[in-house]
C-alpha cells in the first residue's frame, strides 16, 4: 500500500506541482531511496508517470512525479511547449526537492524516464552526480538520423524546424502561441496525425488534465535535440526496457551501445503505448526497474 502527498517546489522561479508517492511503512522504514519519474512528450503526470511512481512506492521507494513548467498543474508560460532544456532544468530541481525531503536518503537517488522523458532524464543524469542510477522504459531516444527516419526525411524535418522557428518569432513578437493537436485522426497539422487510442480514449490518456495541445514552436528544439550523443557522458548504472514493436528501437540500441557505465537492456514485447498503461507491459517494466534500483541504490 502507498500514500500520496501533493507537493510543490521551485524551478527557476516557477512553482511546479507533483505527487510524492510513499510506501505506507515510510515513517518506520527510515530514509528511503528516491526516484524522480516523468513520462512522454506533452504529458501531464496523470498519463503514466503517476502509475509508475505509485508502483515503485509499493516496492519501497519514495517516487516523485510532477508536471513540467507550462504543463498540467504547474505554473509557467508559455503553456504546452515541448522545450528540452526547460524540462531538463525542471528535472534537476525535482532531484533537489527529493534529495532534501525528510523521507528520502539523498545519497540514493534514481531517475526513471518513460518515452521522451528518457532523453531528459539522461541529459540531467549526464550532468548531475546526485543521480546514482538511471532507468528508461520504452525510451524515445533520437538524434538527427533518427528524426529523419521518424518524420519522413531531411526535407520534412527541415520544414518542421522552419515552422517552429517562425512560430517562436511570432510568439516573441505578439505573445500569441500557435497550437495544433498533439494527436488527431483527422487533422494533418497534428504533431502525431494518427488514430492513437491511448491519447484519444478518455478511459486511457484522453483525460481532462491533458489538453491535447502542441505548441508549433516546439518543433525547432525537439527535432534538433541529440539524446544519443549523451550516452558516453553517462557512467551511472543504466537499464533500458524496450520492444522491437515500440518506438524507434534503433535509437535505444545506439544509445545503449554508447553508455560509459554499467548497462543492461531488456527486450520484451508490446507496442509503445502498451508500456503506458497496459498489462503485462507495465508490470514487466516496473519489476525490471525496481530490481535495477534495488541493485544499484542499495
Amino acid at each position: 500500500m502507498t500514500r500520496t502527498n501533493k507537493v510543490t517546489f521551485d524551478s527557476e522561479g516557477v512553482e511546479l506541482t507533483g505527487n510524492l508517492f510513499l510506501p505506507d511503512t515510510a515513517d518506520a522504514a527510515g530514509p528511503l531511496p528516491g526516484v524522480v519519474v516523468a513520462g512522454t512528450w506533452t504529458s501531464v503526470k496523470e498519463l503514466m508517470a503517476d502509475r509508475y511512481a505509485e508502483r515503485l512506492a509499493a516496492r519501497g521507494y519514495a517516487a516523485l512525479s510532477f508536471d513540467f513548467t507550462g504543463f498540467g498543474e504547474s505554473g509557467g508560460e508559455p503553456r504546452d511547449v515541448e522545450d528540452p532544456a526547460r524540462k531538463v532544468r525542471d528535472i534537476h530541481h525535482a532531484v533537489t526537492f527529493l534529495a532534501a525531503h525528510d523521507a528520502v536518503d539523498g545519497g540514493r537517488l534514481g531517475a526513471l524516464g518513460i518515452c521522451a522523458a528518457a532523453m531528459y532524464m539522461s541529459d540531467n543524469t549526464a550532468h548531475d552526480p546526485r543521480v546514482r542510477s538511471l532507468a528508461l522504459v520504452a525510451p524515445w531516444l533520437h538524434d538527427a538520423a533518427v528524426c529523419e527516419d521518424a518524420y519522413g526525411g531531411a526535407e520534412a524535418v527541415a520544414e518542421r524546424v522552419k515552422a517552429g522557428r517562425e512560430a517562436r518569432a511570432r510568439y516573441e513578437e505578439t505573445g500569441e502561441v500557435d497550437y495544433v493537436p498533439v494527436v488527431s485522426a483527422t487533422d494533418e497539422r497534428a504533431a502525431m496525425p494518427y488514430d492513437i487510442d491511448f491519447y484519444l480514449n478518455p478511459e486511457r490518456g484522453g483525460i481532462p488534465a491533458w489538453p491535447n495541445r502542441f505548441a508549433v514552436m516546439s518543433w525547432a528544439d525537439w527535432l534538433t535535440y541529440d539524446a544519443v550523443a549523451l550516452a558516453p557522458r553517462i557512467d551511472r548504472p543504466t537499464l533500458l526496457v524496450h520492444s522491437e514493436d515500440a518506438a524507434i528501437p534503433e535509437g535505444a540500441r545506439r544509445f545503449h551501445a554508447g553508455l560509459a557505465g554499467p548497462k543492461d537492456i531488456l527486450w520484451t514485447q508490446g507496442t509503445q503505448f502498451d508500456f503506458y498503461d497496459t498489462e503485462p507491459q507495465v508490470s514487466v517494466a516496473v519489476d525490471a526497474v525496481a530490481a535495477h534500483f534495488g541493485r544499484t541504490l542499495s
